[in-house]
Order: structure tokens, then sequence, then C-alpha cells
């Protein structure tokens, strides 16, 4: 039978690619938010600046500060990629989220698998990277799509039977035959695995599994519980499928954003480490809002991880906060062994 050899958790966001001088470009984005999540509640930059006043960002936005916090992300980043490629994975799989990437309006599955035999990591048009630096990734596009297209395999036979698997499971799962394309032209692959094969692989083609979890868009999010089971079910998938193959298994995005909220992180990941599910999956679902809602991703990683036996080792996590409003990302860094 097919095995899980190894798990890893890890950011995926702008600042990572972004020099800690010009992280304000994107504290201007979260000036012109209205609706920035934190907690239960909702509120524009004003109004989050006032209700942290006194919470010491002033400190954490010096820029030696800054540059410590990304020196041990880059860190992280390369060791990730070690221990990947030391597991000599014959495929990875990918629990990522889609930003209106593959899908749109029309359609947005709550979990999704691609079972082609390859896709496209396109190369941005003109027009798309005037938009991605409209929203202040000047720099991130480079750890997301490459500057010419790349193709990475995928192994269909084993995303055949995991869908048919988990359909078995109790979940009906959408199958992805095909990239989405617009006028003959593929939709770009997503950041949430783009990032993975650019960043950390350096555009390394292991086999690709891409599985989607709408985490972002209302009104069908699955909650932390069926995430978690979610995850569990894709482990027993993966065991069943008659072959020798090493699956490396990963969650793409997280930890909080873009509204930085440390001890839920430290209340998630302490949850994660001690295998407490309960505590786990019974946060609050409205916590799980915006960029944040990525933590989901993790979710389902966690309950893969519950199937194997495999302990979690906490590489960093590094909060990267960018405003006086303790706007930022918590950058976190996990593999389970």
């Amino acid at each position: 039978m097919a095995e899980i050899v190894m798990g890893f958790g890890t950011s995926h966001g702008p600042l990572l690619a972004t020099p800690p001088e010009e992280w304000d470009l994107r504290a201007n984005v979260d000036r012109k938010n209205p609706e920035l999540a934190f907690g239960a509640g909702t509120y524009t930059f004003a109004e989050l600046a006032e209700l942290r006043k006194g919470q010491g960002f002033e400190k954490e936005n010096a820029v030696e500060v800054r540059r410590e916090r990304w020196d041990r992300c880059q860190k992280q980043l390369d060791a990730l990629g070690e221990r990947i490629l030391a597991a000599k994975p014959d495929a990875m799989l990918i629990i990522g989220d889609d930003h209106h990437e593959w899908f749109q309006q029309d359609i947005q599955p709550a979990f999704s698998v691609f079972y082609g035999q390859q896709v496209q990591n396109r190369a941005l048009t003109p027009a798309e990277e005037e938009d991605v630096k409209s929203r202040g990734g000047n720099y991130s596009m480079k750890i997301y799509y490459p500057p010419k297209d790349e193709a990475y395999p995928c192994p269909a036979d084993i995303s055949r039977h995991l869908i048919q698997s988990m359909m078995g499971d109790g979940f009906d799962v959408t199958a992805i035959g095909e990239q989405p394309s617009d006028n003959g032209q593929v939709r770009t692959l997503g950041h949430s695995y783009g990032f993975i094969y650019r960043r950390i692989l350096g555009s390394r083609p292991i086999p690709l599994i891409p599985v989607q979890v709408n985490t972002y868009y209302p009104p069908n999010q699955p909650s932390p519980k069926r995430c978690f089971e979610f995850g569990r079910a894709i482990a027993r998938a993966v065991r069943s499928f008659p072959g020798s193959q090493r699956i490396v298994v990963g969650a793409s995005g997280g930890m909080t954003h873009f509204v930085i909220d440390e001890e839920m992180d430290r209340r998630l990941v302490d949850a994660m480490l001690k295998g407490n599910w309960d505590a786990l999956t019974s946060e609050p679902d409205i916590h799980f809002r915006s960029g944040t809602s990525e933590i989901k991703n993790w979710i389902v990683n966690a309950g893969m991880m519950a199937e194997t036996g495999l302990k979690m080792e906490l590489l960093d996590l590094v909060p990267c906060y960018r405003s006086e409003a303790g706007t930022g990302s918590m950058m976190g860094f996990a593999t389970w062994n």
C-alpha cells in the first residue's frame, strides 16, 4: 500500500518574499481595508489601531526586528525544502485554498481534487502583474509564479483512487479532470501550490496532487471539524492505494493574517502538538475568516497525521508585524515525522 512518509505545514504570505524594509507596501493595503477580521469582530484600520493601542506594535515594526523575523522565516523555508527532498517522495499531496484562481463566483467547491496528468504554473500576463502589484505584491510574484510557464506532472491514478475512496467514505468530492481555462489560456495554478514549488522546491517537478479546500468564500466553507475528518479520509484513501508509493503531504497557508492573533495561533499549534483534536476542532468558526481561514488547511493536515501516527515538530512560529494596528502575518513552519 502507499504510505504517507512525512507531513509539513508552511505559511505562504507575500512578506516571505518582500524585503523587511518594504513591508509597508502591504501595510498600505491594510490601511485601505474596511473589513479587517480580528477575533469575532470586523474593523476599519483606524478602529483596529485604537482597539489594540498600547500593545507594543511600534517596537514590533522596528526594521531590526523585521529583519530578525525575516531571517528566521528564510531559514525554515530552506529547511523544509531539504526535509521534503530527503524524504524521497514519489508524489506530494498539497492542501491549499483557492483565491478565485481556479474557481470564480459561478462555482466554488467545498472540497476538490485534481486528477489530470499535469498542471501548469503559468507565467502572469502583464495585466495580471499590474493587478498583483496594486495589492502590494511587487516582490511576491516570483515566489508564486515562474517567469516562463512550468508544468508539473500529476499521478492521475492515485488522484482518481483518492476521489473514489473518499466518495465511499462520505465526502462528495468535486473531481477536476482539466485545469480550468479562459479562451484557451489556463488559469494560474494558484499561489498555495506555486509557493511550495517555486520557493521551497526550487521548481523541482515532484508529481503533485492538488487538493483544494474552500476556506475563504461564503457560504460553503467547511467547519474545522469537517476539515479534520476530511484529512482523516484522505489518509485512509492513500493507505488503501495498491502501491508502494512514498507520499509527502503538506498544508499551505496560514497562520493568522491579515491581523495577527498570537494567542489564537499558539492555542491551535499547541493543540496540534499535543494531539488534542477536540480543542483543535472546537475553535469557533467565526475566528477562521480572511487569511486566517487558511489554518483550516493545517487542520486537514492534522487529520491526516492523526491516521498515520507521525509526530509534529514545530520548526518556528514567527510573528511578522507590518503596522501599528497589529496587521501582518504569523508565519508557521512545521513537519510531521
